[in-house]
C-alpha cells in the first residue's frame, strides 16, 4: 500500500515518487494551497496540494485531524525559509497527485498537534488515541527493545524460556490474589499467579539448571505509580548457584540492556547491607544520587533530661536520627514549617531541627537549645560534619516511623534543594532480615516463605530470635526504586518445614497451601536460587516516566479500572449459575 515511511523520507529521495499512509497531525491552509502534515509510527512529513491537482485538493479540502490517508507524490525540496529544523523530513515535503481518504475519524477528545495538559483519566479513556503521541510510540518502543537486549543475554547464557502457569493454586505470597472460579470444579478456584516463584524452583528440581521467563503476575493490591493489577515480571532462577553468582549475572544483565537500549554505562554497583541502608537512609531502597544521609545519634541524648529525645534514645525499638542539609540556611521558617506538616503526613510528632551559624556550640540557633545540655551539643557537633550555614533536622521517635519519615524527608530534600544527579545510580542491598513483625505481632516474611536463611543448622535457627535471622536476599535499587529482587532459596523439605513454623502454619496449614511443593523437595532438589526484574519499572526509569502507566499499553488506574474497555464488568446471571456463584445482596 505504501513505497515509504513518512519520517524515512529525506533528501536522498529528491525527485522520486514515493506513497505514503497515515494520520493527519495538522492541516494548513495557505492561500488556497493546502499543506497536510502525515504521521505515521516512523515520524511526519508535509504534502503539499495545490488547487490546480482537483481531485487531491477536494479531498484535502474535507481532511481533517487524525484522517487516516495515503498519498502519493514527488518528494521535492522545501525552500530556505520554509524548512522545518524540528522534523528529519524538514528540508523536504511530497507535492501531491493523489490522495485516497483511506477512513475519517471523529474530533479527538484532545489535540496530539500541541502540547496540552490532559488528565490522565481522558487519556485512559481515549487510550488508543493517546498511544499514537510521539512519546507514547517512544515509551513502548523502548520497552520492546529493552525485552529484546535482556532475552538476547539470557539466551546467550544458556538460559532457557519456559512458559509456566496462569491458572494456577493460590498461595500466600504478600498481596492477595486474582480468583477464576472453575467451571468444572464447583466450588473450587484457580489463582491468577503473583509470581512463577515455586513453578520456576519446580524447574530446578526438574534439572533445567536455567530458566528465565517474561512473566505476567497479577497482584490484587493497593496501587501506586509503580505499581499495577498486572505487570511484567523478568523471571530469573538457576541451579548450584550462591548469591554472588545470581548477583553477578543479574548485574551484568542489567548493565548490558542499560548500554544496548540508552548507550549508558551503568558503572559501579556498589553493595550495603540492609541494616546499613536503613541507619543511613531510612529505607531499603536508598537513591544514591542524593548525598543526604542520616547519622544515628541515639547514643548522646541517653542522659539528656529533654523526654522528647530521652525516651526514645532509651528504647531498643526507637531511634534517634539526624540529617544535615548543607547550607540549610537557605531554607526560612515557613519552609521547615511546610517540611514539618509534610513528615506528620507519615507519622511524625513534630521535626526539631538546629541551625548552624558559628563554629561551635554557641553558634547554633534553635527553639530546642534551652532543653538540652551544653555537651550534648558539643556531641552532636562532635558526631555531624557540619559547618556554618548548615541545617539539622531531626527525627525521634519508634524506628521504623523515623525511618518511614526521614526517608522521605530526604527525598523531598533532594528535590527541592536540587542536589540528586543526573543519570543512573544503582545498587545491591543485601542481607535482609529474614522475617518482620506485623501490627498483630504475627511474623510474616520480608520477602517470601521460600528464602533461605544464613543459619543453615536447624536446631541453632530454632534457638534464635526470629527477627534477628538474616536471609540470603538481596535487591537491585537504581535512582531509589527496586527494579528486582531476588534470594538464594530453601532446597531442603526439613528447612522449609521449619520456617513455614516459625511462620506460625501449622503442618496441616502447611501441607494444604504447600503440600505439592514440600513434596518435590524430597526429590533431589539441588541448591538454586534467582531474582525477578519489575520490566515496566526499569522501562518506567528509561524512559524518564513518573509512573509505569506510561511504559503499559493498556493500563488500570489506581482503583484497578480499565477506563477504555470499561472493565472489570458485570456478568449475567446464567454465567454465575454455570460457575456455581451467587450474588451476596447489599
Amino acid at each position: 500500500m505504501r513505497t515509504h515511511h513518512c519520517g524515512k523520507l529525506n533528501k536522498d529521495h529528491l525527485n522520486e515518487e514515493v506513497i505514503i499512509c497515515g494520520w493527519i497531525h495538522r492541516r494548513r491552509d495557505h492561500g488556497g494551497v493546502i499543506f497536510l502534515d502525515v504521521r505515521d509510527t516512523t515520524g511526519i512529513v508535509q504534502v503539499v496540494i495545490n488547487p490546480e491537482n482537483e481531485q487531491a485538493f477536494k479531498v484535502a479540502d474535507e481532511i481533517r485531524s487524525e484522517f487516516v490517508i495515503k498519498a502519493k507524490g514527488v518528494v521535492e525540496g522545501r525552500p530556505e525559509d520554509s524548512q522545518n529544523e524540528q522534523l528529519t523530513t524538514g528540508e523536504i515535503e511530497i507535492k501531491s497527485s493523489s490522495i485516497e481518504l483511506l477512513n475519517t475519524a471523529d474530533t479527538p477528545a484532545f489535540p496530539l498537534n500541541q502540547s496540552s495538559d490532559v488528565g490522565e483519566d481522558v487519556r485512559l479513556k481515549n487510550r488508543t488515541l493517546d498511544l499514537r503521541r510521539p512519546e507514547m510510540q517512544k515509551n513502548l518502543r523502548l520497552k520492546s527493545k529493552l525485552t529484546k537486549a535482556i532475552r538476547d543475554y539470557l539466551e546467550g547464557d544458556n538460559y532457557v524460556d519456559i512458559e509456566t502457569p496462569i491458572l494456577t493454586k493460590a498461595t500466600p505470597e504478600g498481596a492477595r490474589d486474582y480468583l477464576v472460579p472453575s467451571r468444572t470444579s464447583p466450588g473450587n478456584f484457580f489463582a491468577l499467579p503473583q509470581s512463577p516463584q515455586l513453578f520456576k524452583q519446580m524447574l530446578m528440581i526438574s534439572g533445567f539448571d536455567r530458566y528465565y521467563q517474561i512473566a505476567r503476575c497479577f497482584r490484587d493490591e493497593d496501587l501506586r505509580a509503580d505499581r499495577q493489577p498486572e505487570f511484567s515480571q523478568v523471571d530469573i532462577e538457576a541451579s548450584f548457584v550462591e548469591e554472588a553468582d545470581i548477583m553477578k549475572t543479574a548485574e551484568e544483565m542489567i548493565a548490558s540492556a542499560f548500554k544496548t537500549v540508552m548507550d549508558t554505562d551503568l558503572g559501579n554497583v556498589p553493595q550495603i547491607k540492609w541494616h546499613d541502608a536503613m541507619e543511613k537512609y531510612g529505607c531499603d531502597k536508598p537513591d544514591l544520587r542524593n548525598p543526604l544521609k542520616l547519622v544515628e545519634l541515639s547514643e548522646i541524648f541517653k542522659t539528656e533530661e529533654f523526654k522528647v529525645f530521652s525516651d526514645p534514645a532509651n528504647d531498643k525499638n526507637s531511634r534517634i536520627a539526624a540529617l544535615v542539609v548543607p547550607e540549610g540556611e537557605k531554607i526560612g521558617r515557613g519552609q521547615i514549617d511546610r517540611y514539618t506538616d509534610y513528615v506528620k503526613e507519615f507519622g511524625a510528632k513534630g521535626l526539631a531541627y538546629i541551625k548552624v551559624e558559628g563554629n561551635d556550640h554557641n553558634g547554633l540557633s534553635s527553639p530546642i537549645l534551652k532543653y538540652l545540655s551544653e555537651d550534648c551539643l558539643k556531641d552532636i557537633l562532635k558526631n555531624l560534619d557540619v559547618k556554618k550555614g548548615d541545617l539539622i533536622f531531626f527525627g525521634a521517635g519508634k524506628g521504623k516511623v523515623v525511618n518511614d519519615y526521614m526517608s522521605r524527608l530526604i527525598a523531598k530534600l533532594g528535590e527541592d534543594l536540587q542536589l540528586i544527579q543526573e543519570g543512573f545510580s544503582a545498587c545491591w542491598v543485601t542481607d535482609f532480615p529474614m522475617f518482620e513483625e506485623a501490627s498483630d505481632g504475627t511474623l510474616t516474611s520480608l520477602h517470601h516463605p521460600f528464602t533461605s536463611p544464613v543459619e543453615t543448622n536447624i536446631d541453632e535457627l530454632g534457638k534464635l530470635d526470629p527477627l534477628n535471622i538474616n536471609s540470603k536476599a538481596y535487591d537491585m535499587v537504581i535512582n531509589g526504586i527496586e527494579i528486582g529482587g531476588g534470594s538464594i532459596r530453601i532446597h531442603r523439605k526439613d528447612m522449609q518445614e521449619k520456617v513455614f513454623d516459625l511462620l506460625g502454619l501449622s503442618e496441616d496449614e502447611a501441607q494444604q497451601k504447600f503440600g505439592f511443593f514440600l513434596r518435590t523437595l524430597t526429590s533431589g532438589c539441588p541448591p538454586h536460587g534467582g531474582i525477578a526484574f519489575g520490566l515496566d519499572r526499569l522501562a518506567m526509569l528509561m524512559v524518564g516516566a513518573d509512573s509505569i502507566r506510561d511504559v503499559i499499553a493498556f493500563p488500570k488506574t489506581q482503583s484497578a479500572v480499565c477506563l477504555l474497555t470499561e472493565a472489570p464488568g458485570s456478568v449475567k446471571d446464567e454465567s454465575l449459575d454455570e460457575l456455581h456463584i451467587s450474588r451476596k445482596e447489599d
